[in-house]
């Protein structure tokens, strides 16, 4: 883990292999700017006036340290709207800690977290750069076995200077919550990213297992023959396809007063889609090992919750299962007979997020829950929607669905609401069975919540989808190709500042 110091004094007195500094636009230069400039002779000065730099959100500038104690000093970008909250740090960091990982530098000093943002005290600075820095260093590279030397450094230490008032120790307890947040951050990345031949409904129990022993979670794994026994009809119809039987996982932090009903956390945890018989095209089905990112998500959240003793009864619930054609494999016009004894119509085999969620969002009523929040990579229609900028929510409850959307705008994991309305459920209507399984061609992202809303009828409830979340295609700041590892962090925030009026049951 990287080792995370708080300084006092001026950073530019710290003798060190590079020192960052932040920088706003032209017309906002600081104190510190102005004290580099004269060191530097006048360097920093004549790049704003050649253009070469201008202080725009993420941008670079490398110097020499000249006379300084710092070998190099970097210059990065913050833009112009001190409002734009904690993830303008966070991506800043990101951008200047992955040069630095290509340039072999494994140590720096930051002063990133003394730029002053409406409404974002020094403890959430703190955090989130580190968070930028610890995240944009993770690769997914186990397999790889030449070339090793090419990769990039990984920052072993980090020196942040706050600036204010704010006590030492409150920046560094922030400093240690952040690393633990963004190791499970990670922990969700590597569940993601691990290949299909490898990630096994059983792998994934396995996983879920060994990060309780090591977390003090309690972990427990249904398994199929228990599955059967209990009813899971939509959840089997599902894994029939595979040799690789389901498994139910089920973990539970009791960090909460003894007799609190718990938050259930519900994750899809398709280990890999190739969308059964209703098969998907074969261009990026590769990619289709990260259909259990929403049960990553869960796993990471629980993961972290622990880890931060986080005052609150959680339960993660996160069904596994592999959708593949075979000879047994469920087909269209299949009906399946749910967990909740409500009969489903197939009419897309590659619907199949929503059926596992349905048996877990009934089998989630077992625990009483105050709340239930589902994650899941559930349609491609929320990729068209939003892009891979924000992910949908859903629900059956405001108070709930606004205090995720505000969760999201503080992680930086931004969340947009689409509608829920009655007129969504009659595309689901079947002539066969209670529902079925698909709404037509329009709506796919409102009328799969929809779809959900049907088992979650009581609860107070709020979905996810983050199917264009999950997954980044060429790499950004704090998330390099791969899995992202989206809702974690959200999901912890969420849980950290979670109100009363969250857990009022719906009608």
């Amino acid at each position: 883990m990287m080792k995370v110091l708080i300084g006092k004094g001026s950073p530019l007195e710290d003798k060190t292999a590079c020192l960052v500094l932040g920088v706003w636009e032209a017309a906002q230069r600081s104190t510190l700017l102005q004290e580099l400039d004269e060191a530097l002779a006048g360097k920093v000065s004549r790049a704003f006036e050649t253009k070469e730099f201008g202080g725009k959100a993420e941008q670079i500038l490398e110097l020499d340290g000249g006379s300084l104690p710092a070998e190099r000093i970097v210059l990065v970008g913050l833009g112009s709207d001190r409002g734009g909250g904690a993830d303008l740090l966070r991506r800043a960091a990101g951008s200047v800690s992955a040069l630095l990982r290509q340039r072999k530098v494994r140590s720096f000093v930051c002063d990133l977290p003394a730029a002053e943002l409406d409404g974002v005290d020094a403890r959430s600075r703190v955090a989130a750069v580190i968070e930028g820095v610890a995240l944009s260093g993770y690769r997914y590279d186990r397999y790889l076995t030449k070339d090793r030397d090419a990769l990039p450094t990984p920052i072993a230490e980090l020196k942040l200077f706050a600036g204010g008032a704010a006590k030492l120790s409150d920046l560094e307890a922030a400093a240690t919550e952040a690393l633990i947040l963004s190791e499970a951050v990670c922990f969700a990345r590597d569940l993601v990213n691990a290949p299909g031949n490898l990630k096994s409904p059983a792998y994934l129990a396995d996983q879920a297992e060994f990060m309780a022993e090591e977390t003090g979670l309690e972990c427990r794994i249904l398994e199929e023959a228990e599955l059967e026994r209990r009813g899971f009809g939509a959840m089997l119809g599902v894994a029939q396809g595979s040799a690789r039987g389901p498994r139910l996982i089920v973990l539970e932090h009791r960090g909460g007063t003894l007799g609190d009903k718990p938050v259930a956390l519900v994750g899809k945890g398709v280990v890999f889609d190739a969308g059964g018989i209703s098969l998907k095209p074969g261009e990026k089905m590769d990619e289709m090992k990260m259909d259990m990112a929403g049960g990553a998500a869960v796993m990471g959240a629980l993961m972290a919750a622990a880890r931060l003793k986080l005052p609150v009864n959680l339960v993660g619930i996160v069904p596994a299962v592999e959708n593949l054609p075979s000879g047994t494999a469920y087909r269209p016009g299949d009906i399946l007979t749910s967990l909740s004894g409500k009969t489903i119509e197939v009419l897309n085999t590659d619907a199949e997020g929503r059926l596992i969620l349905a048996d877990a969002l009934t089998y989630a009523r077992e625990f009483e829950p105050a709340l239930v929040v589902d994650v899941a990579t559930l349609t491609g229609a929320c990729l068209v929607a939003l892009g891979q900028h924000a992910s949908a929510v859903l629900g059956n409850e405001d108070s709930l669905i606004q205090q995720l959307l505000t969760a999201g705008e503080r992680s930086g994991e931004k969340l947009w609401q689409l509608p829920l309305w009655p007129e969504y459920r009659k595309q689901l209507k079947s002539d066969f069975a209670d529902i079925k399984n698909i709404g037509g061609r329009y709506g796919g992202t409102i009328t799969a919540a929809a779809f959900l809303q049907e088992f979650a009828e009581g609860l107070n409830w709020a979905h996810l989808d983050i199917a264009g979340t999950a997954w980044e295609d060429s790499g950004r700041p704090c998330a390099p190709k791969g899995g992202t590892g989206f809702g974690v962090r959200l999901l912890v925030d969420f849980l950290r500042h979670r109100l009363p009026e969250a857990d009022t049951e719906t009608d």
